[in-house]
């Protein structure tokens, strides 16, 4: 929480939990690794979107927005600013954050880069919110396509495009389609993550 008076000091309460129960270090070693950023402060702005505190998210990332300069930065903070509006159902602006992280993206990585893939995943769920599917299915298939080309088939990352091409078939009432893409993407989170992990 903040502390009375200074809005740029929190105090924090951490409480320690057993560092011997197997599931949940590999839950928190998972929470870790989706944290992304390369500095601290953006590692926060992310934390602040995942446990929605959306206005102290939206702080950070304006003030990283100002003092950046590099594109990778860049992406990663109009990148946050759509999770950011997509959180708020502000999917209109989370669109154009999404495209303006991909442009830049797009001017400075290979076609097949996995990053391009994260993009188009996120401009498909942005779609599909606002249930404009087809457009939704071509992003998602986009995704995909980049990561078949760049990891392993049996990789989280497929099983994630797996089950959004699935939802958008469930949201078109195609159930046979929707069936056969949720049963790949289980097949692969049971593989691969904690019996505990919130996915």
């Amino acid at each position: 929480k903040e502390t009375v008076g200074n809005s740029r000091i929190w105090e924090v309460h951490l409480t320690l939990t057993d560092t011997n129960d197997p599931e949940l270090a590999a839950l928190t070693c998972r929470i870790r690794e989706e944290l992304c950023g390369s500095t601290p402060l953006q590692r926060l702005g992310h934390l602040m979107i995942t446990v929605g505190d959306f206005n102290q998210a939206e702080e950070i990332c304006n003030r990283l927005l100002e003092n950046i300069c590099s594109d990778d930065d860049r992406i990663h903070i109009y990148h946050q600013l759509g999770l950011l509006s997509a959180g708020q159902d502000q999917y209109t602006d989370a669109a154009t954050f999404y495209e303006k992280s991909l442009e830049i993206k797009q001017k400075t990585l290979p076609e097949d880069h996995l990053s391009l893939a994260t993009s188009y995943n996120n401009l498909g769920g942005v779609y599909q919110k606002k249930g404009e599917y087809l457009k939704a299915h071509e992003f998602y298939e986009k995704a995909l396509h980049i990561k078949m080309k760049t990891v392993d088939a049996n990789d989280l990352a497929c099983a994630t495009s797996y089950n959004n091409i699935g939802s958008v078939y469930y949201d078109m009432a195609d159930y046979s389609k929707t069936i056969e893409l949720y049963n790949k993407a289980l097949q692969i989170f049971e593989t691969h993550l904690p019996r505990n992990h919130p996915s």
